[in-house]
């Protein structure tokens, strides 16, 4: 059948594994999948998945550094990732989802909210956008490229995650810490600090006038992507 989707399962659990499977396939989706976390990855790339449903507690590897790596990989960051887990804290929660997972579910879990989750996640779905705009900024995912008024604005590497990531989710309110660990991630030799001066210097190259605030301060906590900017700055 044209258009059918197809899921990786990556779950440790046989028994689990057997369960999603049949629903999924029942549900007419394809299912490609692994209970070990090791060659996930590979998995990954020479299926091609539609979307992929990660354990996070896998025996031999983390699902944690699974989705990173996915992120990382240019012909898969764009499929969505959801991650099942047994750790229902607040804190693996936002990591999980600062990751790049798109969504979160906890076990015991029904099956029928996984697959009412994951057709969330096909209706009418278009591919993750490659580019984000608001009001004359524009944010080009596949060329790396930022454009202002139409013009080109020239980022480094880490300025340009900073602002992909605040402005893929806009309106949402991240602590420096968040965002050190999103944008920079291991590398601590970076402190709470240098946010504010990478936010800073983003400031200067996309804001220049303070006709459109994109990036906003929450005082006491950190900053978020305005998302109330209108579609064009009128000043």
């Amino acid at each position: 059948m044209a258009g059918m989707k197809k899921i990786v399962l990556i779950e440790d659990d046989q028994d689990l594994y057997s369960l999603i499977q049949y629903n999924l396939e029942k549900e007419g989706f394809a299912v490609a999948g692994s209970q070990t976390g090791k060659g996930a990855l590979e998995l990954c790339r020479r299926e091609r998945p539609d979307l992929i449903i990660l354990d996070i507690m896998l025996p031999d590897s983390d699902g944690l550094e699974i989705c990173k790596a996915i992120r990382a990989n240019s012909d898969l960051a764009h499929v969505p990732v959801i991650f099942l887990t047994a750790r229902a804290s607040e804190t693996d929660r936002i990591v999980g989802l600062e990751l790049g997972a798109n969504d979160y579910i906890v076990k015991p879990f029904f099956i029928r909210e996984l697959i009412a989750r994951i057709k969330i996640h096909f209706r009418g779905q278009a591919p993750v956008s490659k580019l984000l705009k608001s009001g004359d900024l524009e944010l080009d995912r596949a060329r790396c490229r930022v454009h202002l008024g139409g013009q080109e604005v020239s980022l480094t590497a880490t300025e340009f995650r900073l602002l992909e990531f605040l402005m893929s989710r806009p309106g949402v309110v991240f602590s420096r810490e968040q965002l050190l660990d999103a944008v920079w991630g291991h590398d601590r030799a970076v402190t709470d600090r240098t946010v504010d001066v990478y936010i800073l210097r983003l400031r200067q190259k996309i804001e220049g006038d303070e006709s459109a605030a994109f990036i906003r301060s929450v005082r006491g906590f950190g900053y978020s992507f305005n998302a109330e900017l209108p579609a064009e700055t009128v000043r």
